[in-house]
């Protein structure tokens, strides 16, 4: 259990370093500016391309972020003897699914269950979306 508990640390060290690396990282093009032949934006490709610098950015945050809460739900998992437990079936996780990804709370069964029982209920909102109109 000491090597799981020293990856999951690690893990988290280095998400946690890569979040810093990005919060600290603004560029000039994200600051609102005039649009003009002396603005970073003199050329609409130009802006077009730091608004998809910019997503993919917020995109990589939020990423980084779940993946921090998950590490740090598996740690306290582990120190309460927990780790390695699927939370819907109480089964075993799989050797070669944590080691994959050490932050997983679910086996394979269930977290295919849950991905699928997602994507029904995505159908079924859009179906309600679409009766509305």
């Amino acid at each position: 259990m000491d090597s799981i508990r020293k990856r999951l640390e690690q893990d988290l060290k280095t998400a946690v370093d890569r979040l810093r690396q990005m919060g600290g990282a603004v560029a000039i093009e994200d600051l609102p500016g005039a649009i003009g032949d002396n603005s970073p934006f003199a050329d609409e490709v130009d802006e077009i391309q730091a608004n998809g610098d910019r997503e993919i950015g917020f995109a990589t945050r939020e990423l980084l972020v779940d993946r921090v809460n998950r590490l740090s739900v598996a740690l306290d998992r582990l120190a309460e003897g927990e780790y390695g437990i699927c939370v819907e079936c109480e089964e075993p996780i799989s050797p070669a699914r944590l080691r994959a990804m050490p932050e997983v709370q679910t086996c394979v069964r269930c977290q295919d269950r849950i991905e699928r029982f997602g994507r029904q209920l995505e159908s079924v909102e859009v179906d309600a979306a679409g009766d509305d109109e």
